[in-house]
C-alpha cells in the first residue's frame, strides 16, 4: 500500500529549511566587518590579491594539478553524486568537480503580472503563490522602442528566483521611464534533472546548468528583437544572471546583440560562500567528493558558481569581457551570498568599458545585500543613470535595510 505524501506539508519543510539557510547566511553577513576594496573608489577593479590566494589556497588542494585541467574533458554526466568532471559530452556540464543528477531544464514565458513591491520578502512571497507572473511594466510584446531609448531592456533574474521576486521593485520605473521591458523564467529543472532542493519551491528558477540557461537566453533575445525590430538590447542581471548572460555574451553569440550589460551582486567570479565554497574546492580536487553531496541541495548551477568550477574558469579565460558591450557591475558590502564581494568586478579588455561600483561609495547607509540589492533606490538610480544619463543624472542615496529591503524605507 502506497503512502501518499501531502503536498503541503512538503511544501512547508521547504520553506522552513530555506528560511533557515537564509537565517544562516544572514547571521554570518550581518555580524561581519564590510570588506573594503583597495583605494575603495568606484570604477576601478579591486580584489585581484584576493582572487590569486584564492586560487592558490585552491590549487594547494590539487593532489596532482597536471590531472585537473581548468576545463576537464570527463564524460560523465549520469545520475548520482560523484559521478564525474568536467564538462562532459552532449547537453552535459559537469565542470564542477563532481556531478549529481542528469542534466535537463527548460524556460518559461511570464502570465500576467503582479503588483509592484517594495521589499524582497514581500515580493518573494508573492511569487510563492503567483509564480509565472511578470513584475509590473514587463513584457508588453506590443511595445515599440523609442528613438530616445532605441534598445528594450531585458531582465535577468538569479539562482532560486524569478522573473517576478527578483524585479517586483525596478521593473515598473523602467518601463515608465519610456524603456521596452521584458523578462522570462529560465533554468527550470526539478530534483531529479539535478536542480536541487530548492527546485520544490515553486518559483525557483535558475537551478539548471548555466550553460543550457544560456541558451534559453539567447532564445529569448532573439524573441525580444524580433518582436520589437531593434537591433540591439540592454541586459539588467541579478546574481547568476550575471555570469550566465556573460557566457551568452562569449559563447552563444550574444556580443552582437547586446549594447549594455548591468549586473549586480553577480557571481562573475565565483563565490566563496563565506569561505565554505572555496574549502569544498579545495577538498574536492584534493579527491575527496564533497561537492557533489553539496550539488544534491543546491543544484548543478549552484555549484558552478564556487570559486575555481571549470564553469567560472572557462568563462573567465581570456579575459573578462568581450568586445563591442558596455559593463557596469554593482556589489555590496554587505553581501552575504556572493563572498568576497569584490569577486564581482570585471577587468576592460580590448573594445570594451567597464564601470565598477561598490553601492555603498557616496551612500554607507545603503544597507542592500544580496537579495534586497534589486529593491534599493540607488540600485535603480545606477540602472536609469546607465540606461540614459541625460534624462537622470544623479544616483540617489536613501537607506535600505540589510535583508528585509524596503525600497528605502521600512
Amino acid at each position: 500500500m502506497t503512502r501518499t505524501i501531502p503536498r503541503r506539508p512538503l511544501r512547508a519543510a521547504v520553506l522552513a529549511g530555506a528560511a533557515v539557510l537564509a537565517a544562516g547566511f544572514g547571521g554570518v553577513g550581518a555580524g561581519a566587518d564590510p570588506v573594503t576594496a583597495p583605494g575603495g573608489a568606484a570604477g576601478t577593479t579591486a580584489g585581484g590579491d584576493q582572487q590569486q590566494q584564492l586560487v592558490d589556497y585552491i590549487a594547494k588542494g590539487l593532489k596532482d594539478p597536471a590531472a585537473h585541467p581548468i576545463a576537464g574533458t570527463g564524460s560523465a554526466c549520469t545520475s548520482g553524486s560523484g559521478a564525474g568532471s568536467g564538462n562532459g559530452s552532449g547537453n552535459c556540464y559537469g565542470g564542477s568537480g563532481s556531478s549529481s543528477g542528469s542534466a535537463g531544464g527548460h524556460s518559461t514565458d511570464t502570465v500576467g503580472a503582479g503588483p509592484a513591491q517594495t521589499a524582497f520578502l514581500a515580493a518573494f512571497g508573492y511569487g510563492l503563490f503567483h509564480p509565472d507572473v511578470a513584475p509590473p511594466g514587463a513584457n508588453d510584446w506590443h511595445c515599440k522602442p523609442s528613438a530616445e531609448h532605441p534598445e528594450p531592456v531585458v531582465l535577468v533574474h538569479g539562482t532560486w528566483e524569478n522573473a517576478y521576486d527578483n524585479f517586483a521593485y525596478v521593473s515598473a520605473p523602467i518601463a515608465a521611464a519610456g524603456f521596452c521591458v521584458f523578462t522570462f523564467n529560465y533554468g527550470q529543472s526539478n530534483l531529479l534533472q539535478g536542480g536541487g532542493l530548492g527546485s520544490v519551491l515553486p518559483g525557483a528558477n535558475g537551478t539548471e546548468y548555466i550553460q543550457e540557461s544560456a541558451q534559453e537566453l539567447s532564445t529569448f533575445v532573439d524573441k525580444v528583437l524580433g518582436a520589437t525590430g531593434a537591433a540591439k538590447v540592454d541586459l539588467v542581471a541579478h546574481s547568476q544572471g550575471g555570469p550566465m548572460s556573460r557566457w551568452y555574451l562569449k559563447f552563444d553569440g550574444g556580443a552582437a546583440k547586446v549594447h549594455r550589460e548591468l549586473t549586480f551582486g553577480a557571481t562573475n567570479h565565483g563565490t566563496t560562500l563565506v569561505g565554505i565554497g572555496a574549502l569544498g574546492r579545495a577538498i574536492n580536487n584534493f579527491g575527496i567528493d564533497v561537492l557533489g553531496l553539496v550539488e544534491i541541495f543546491v543544484g548543478h548551477s549552484g555549484i558552478q558558481q564556487t570559486v575555481g568550477s571549470d564553469f567560472i574558469n572557462q568563462l573567465n579565460d581570456g579575459g573578462d569581457t568581450v568586445p563591442g558591450v558596455d559593463y557596469t557591475v554593482v556589489g555590496t558590502r554587505y553581501d552575504e551570498i556572493t563572498t568576497p564581494y569584490d569577486l564581482t568586478f570585471l577587468q576592460a579588455g580590448p573594445g570594451a568599458t567597464v564601470r565598477n561600483i561598490t553601492l555603498q561609495d557616496g551612500c554607507d547607509h545603503d544597507l542592500s545585500d544580496h537579495l534586497t540589492l534589486m529593491y534599493s533606490p540607488r540600485v535603480l538610480s545606477i540602472i536609469l543613470n546607465t540606461l540614459d544619463p541625460a534624462q537622470h543624472p544623479d544616483l540617489v542615496c536613501t537607506f535600505n535595510p540589510w535583508l528585509l529591503g524596503g525600497g528605502g524605507s521600512l
